[in-house]
């Protein structure tokens, strides 16, 4: 059987040993959480819950909320941005949880894979990456919550 390694391991073992950022090996986990209590939030509102720093790798996160009412959906991704090379960056509404029913009380994943951004290094300039929850489908009402843990240093 072969042994292969993983890009950071393949830089530690490099001559010279080449350093992985501190975001790959030995950085501090950090939280990012928001809420917000909605009133009658209208389809196609975006809460924007808080911004992310340049930089940031994001390893995971949680949805929590209320049953928002019939027909809801809630999605998280992220609001228009520059990037550190100063090109706008589009909004994603659902770059971190695709739009999924909010009808009943529950707590989800997002960040959960590769294609929701689990590992994703963010590219912002100094304002950083502003995280938002998208309402869909109708009016809703209740508490949204959402928390992310990234590290960044």
């Amino acid at each position: 059987m072969a042994t292969v390694y993983s890009a950071q391991r393949t830089n530690s073992r490099a001559t010279p040993a080449v350093m992985n950022k501190a975001n790959e090996m030995s950085g501090r986990i950090r939280v990012a959480h928001g809420t917000f209590e909605a009133s009658s939030l209208a389809s196609g509102d975006v809460i924007e819950m808080f911004i992310m720093p340049d930089g940031a790798r994001l390893l995971e996160g949680s949805l929590a909320h209320d049953a928002m009412g019939s027909g809801t959906t809630l999605s998280v991704g992220y609001a228009a941005h520059t990037n550190a090379a100063g090109t706008a960056v589009s909004a994603a509404a659902a770059a971190y949880k695709a739009a999924a029913a909010s009808t009943s009380a529950q707590k989800v994943d997002v960040i959960a894979t590769l294609a929701l951004g689990s590992g994703t290094e963010l590219d912002a300039n100094e304002d950083g990456v502003p995280v938002t929850v998208t309402m869909g489908g109708g009016a809703g009402t209740g508490t949204v919550e959402l928390t992310v843990k990234y590290v960044l240093d």
